[in-house]
């Protein structure tokens, strides 16, 4: 499985207006229930990585840790990003099934 394949779902929901990159702009999507997926770098800090995970957890969200933050940033167009949420269940199908079939992902709930 080409790593490049889940990812390039990413730019297409970049394109489609259906993702929110940032700290901030992720975590108000997960409070208001407007993201459907986050992904956090596999290279974010334990941090960072512990604060999506509690904050996905309490409000049900599905959380992958996983990638770094160059591919991340690469597949949407940007510099480096460490988290990322998708807004739209569709491209949440989507790339949930690409990243399943991949072993470039540590954590998945």
């Amino acid at each position: 499985m080409n790593k490049a394949q889940p990812l390039s779902g990413l730019g297409l929901a970049m394109r489609a207006g259906k993702l929110v990159t940032g700290d901030e702009l992720v975590l108000k999507s997960i409070r208001s229930r407007e993201a459907k997926l986050v992904i956090v770098a596999g290279d974010a800090s334990a941090n960072t990585q512990k604060k999506f995970r509690d904050k996905c957890g309490s409000y049900n969200i599905p959380l992958i840790i996983g990638f770094d933050r160059e591919a991340l940033g690469r597949s949407v167009g940007k510099p480096e990003r460490v988290v990322l949420a998708i807004t739209d269940p569709g491209f949440t199908e989507m790339i949930r099934k690409a990243i399943l079939k991949t072993s470039e992902v540590e954590y998945i709930e």
